[in-house]
């Protein structure tokens, strides 16, 4: 280690981005006095999306701070949890079963299996979403406003993550799952046409999407569903008392303030 260099330390939730050898979470690397502290971070693998304050011996500074010689870094965590001025997201196309889950919970959430990264930035930053992935890439892209890294490989963990990051308000059942649409009741005679003869005979509550027309009632599978739902809920409860311990908080901002 050079004398003069300048030493990174990283928070535990933000290992996972390090490449192997700097998993300890300390990096320490030649600072060049013209690298923004911002690219240095962004270089080492970890989006600025999911940095929270950064402080240069001890002083919060932005990430346009240029890093100089001997300057110690604490890189943090975006805290928990993050309260978008707007919880509305679009997904990335690997993440279509989340999609799904949100939309069941109420959660204006945009997704199409056919949409590349700049459609995806496009959108978000059109429509005034959070961009959600697990593209680190992606993240680091300047023309993004706002997105976050997806933690978890499984649906259940990656609904999880999201809730208990952003605490998104809930509106279980109205929403549909397919197309995003609003979920309005409807009779048996509206949607008869689109139900199976068992069903006609045997449930009697129907819903419809005002968007794609799909028919939905509570069916065998209800009760996975609303274990989903009472999961969810109870993650959002908890990471609101934590927000009003917390009244500080974290409001999500523009990935890139202060880069350029």
């Amino acid at each position: 280690m050079a004398e003069r260099d300048a030493e990174l330390r990283f928070a535990d939730d933000l290992l996972l981005f390090l490449a192997p050898r700097h998993r300890s979470g300390l990096v320490r690397i030649a600072a060049d006095g013209t690298s923004t502290l911002g690219h240095v971070v962004e270089s080492l693998g970890v989006p600025l999306p999911e940095v929270g304050t950064l402080t240069v011996d001890g002083v919060p500074v932005p990430p346009a701070h240029r890093l100089s010689d001997r300057e110690s870094v604490d890189v943090a965590a975006v805290p928990r949890p993050q309260r978008p001025r707007s919880a509305r997201f679009v997904l990335d196309v690997h993440l279509g079963t989340l999609a799904r889950r949100l939309r069941l919970l109420g959660v204006d959430t945009a997704y199409a299996n056919d949409r590349d990264d700049d459609a995806l930035i496009e959108q978000a930053n059109a429509e005034g979403r959070v961009l959600l992935t697990k593209d680190r890439r992606l993240l680091c892209r300047r023309k993004l406003r706002s997105g976050g890294y997806v933690r978890g490989a499984r649906a259940d963990a990656q609904l999880r993550d999201v809730l208990d990051r952003f605490a998104p308000p809930l509106a279980p059942w109205t929403r549909c799952p397919a197309c995003n649409g609003p979920l309005r009741t409807a009779s048996l005679a509206e949607v008869a046409a689109l139900l199976p003869p068992g069903t006609r005979r045997t449930y009697h509550e129907f819903a419809r999407c005002a968007d794609c027309g799909r028919a939905y009632w509570r069916g065998a599978h209800s009760s996975r569903l609303e274990a989903i739902v009472n999961s969810a809920t109870a993650i959002v409860a908890t990471a609101i008392v934590a927000a009003s311990a917390s009244p500080g908080g974290s409001e999500l901002r523009s990935v890139h303030v202060g880069q350029d």
